[in-house]
């Protein structure tokens, strides 16, 4: 899932871990690293629910010991042995620690929060922020929509029972408003076709094209270039001008990230992917393709898309193309591009993708961005 300044979000849930005897730590601590060099390059959030951690499943202190060592620092046992990796793997890399923007806990014990008291004075000021402690999921509902998380039923009902103990009544249900009719100028959230119906057949939604158009002529060459998040009631306040059919000047905000930002929040937010449902289990087949013939099955797999969708999707990939050309300054290869937009240009049609399904999905973006001009070159759309 997505928190609310659309960075990835990675969960951990201790009711899963099975019993110590029958867990291959070293495998876990492989994991763990595996699982979180998927998101690093880009701004991340980490939601660790403590629920369901015992003695039975509790790793050992030699396991923490040899956490440790892998991570090359040597700190005190903190909080949670799990809770514990996470803050050594953040304080031992860089890369890891800098893009990490939240932690949350759910459900922490009160043993937790009086040893973070103690061990509080020996973390930087900077990085205890980041961390967040959440008594009930609707605390967590504020910061992301944790609906989309694979939150194990067990934690749903611990959380049901401690609601019950505290206030002697379940969670509030949310209740839901019915959505409102779209504006005529709306952006956000809208389909392709109402986007372009509304906007006199223009096949380019008008935000699309005013992000690309700045962003090509101020932020090729900055480092970082899609991999920061900006201000969360910033990016909501631009998508509102957009929406009610303003103008917009993205040099009044003086971040050029703030440009990028609305741009990926405009492909994630589509009803439908640019990619479409459609090309969701085509595309995830792209391993099983030879290395040879994979830039073909991808040019055979774009032109299968709609025709307005394979415009959209030829701009814009003609658009990150040229930001990879500048990678030498700006550091965002067709690989690191592929990280950033990989899961914002295809997603299923239920559920959240997988773990499994990001290595082919980024593979099949790179592949676009890398060989542009030879998948692109062959399909001419009238009013491109």
């Amino acid at each position: 899932g997505d928190d609310n300044s659309g960075r990835k979000v990675i969960t951990f849930s201790c009711c899963r871990m099975p019993p110590s005897h029958q867990l291959n730590h070293t495998r876990l601590l492989e994991y763990l690293k595996y699982t979180l060099d998927q998101y690093v390059e880009n701004d991340y959030t980490v939601v660790y629910f403590h629920y369901g951690l015992k003695s039975l499943n509790k790793p050992s202190l030699k396991w923490l010991q040899t956490a440790y060592k892998e991570f090359d620092r040597n700190y005190s046992v903190l909080p949670s042995p799990v809770f514990n990796v996470f803050l050594t793997i953040s304080f031992s890399f860089p890369r890891y620690k800098k893009n990490l923007k939240a932690l949350y806990v759910v459900h922490p014990t009160n043993f937790i929060k009086i040893l973070w008291n103690i061990f509080k004075p020996l973390i930087s000021h900077k990085f205890g922020k980041k961390i967040t402690y959440l008594n009930y999921l609707a605390d967590l509902g504020q910061h992301l929509k944790y609906d989309q998380l694979n939150i194990p039923q067990e934690v749903i009902r611990h959380d049901e029972n401690l609601w019950r103990k505290q206030k002697g009544k379940l969670p509030p249900v949310v209740k839901v408003p019915p959505p409102r009719p779209p504006l005529p100028t709306q952006q956000f959230r809208v389909s392709l076709q109402y986007i372009k119906d509304k906007n006199k057949g223009e096949l380019i939604p008008p935000v699309m094209k005013e992000t690309v158009s700045y962003l090509k002529s101020k932020g090729l060459q900055v480092e970082g270039l899609f991999r920061r998040s900006a201000s969360i009631q910033t990016i909501k306040d631009v998508q509102k001008l957009y929406n009610q059919g303003k103008s917009v000047n993205f040099d009044d905000y003086h971040d050029i990230h703030i440009p990028a930002v609305i741009l990926k929040t405009f492909l994630r937010e589509l009803p439908e992917p640019l990619l479409t449902f459609d090309c969701y289990d085509h595309i995830l087949e792209i391993m099983n393709v030879e290395s040879c013939l994979r830039v073909t099955r991808c040019k055979q797999i774009i032109q299968g898309l709609p025709e307005h969708n394979y415009v959209v999707l030829k701009y814009l990939i003609c658009f990150l193309h040229m930001v990879s050309q500048e990678s030498i300054y700006n550091r965002m290869t067709a690989s690191s591009l592929a990280c950033v937009f990989g899961l914002n240009l295809i997603w299923p049609q239920k559920g959240t993708t997988s773990l499994s399904a990001l290595v082919p999905v980024n593979l099949f973006t790179e592949l676009l961005i890398d060989f542009y001009t030879n998948i692109f070159n062959s399909r001419t759309v009238p009013g491109e």
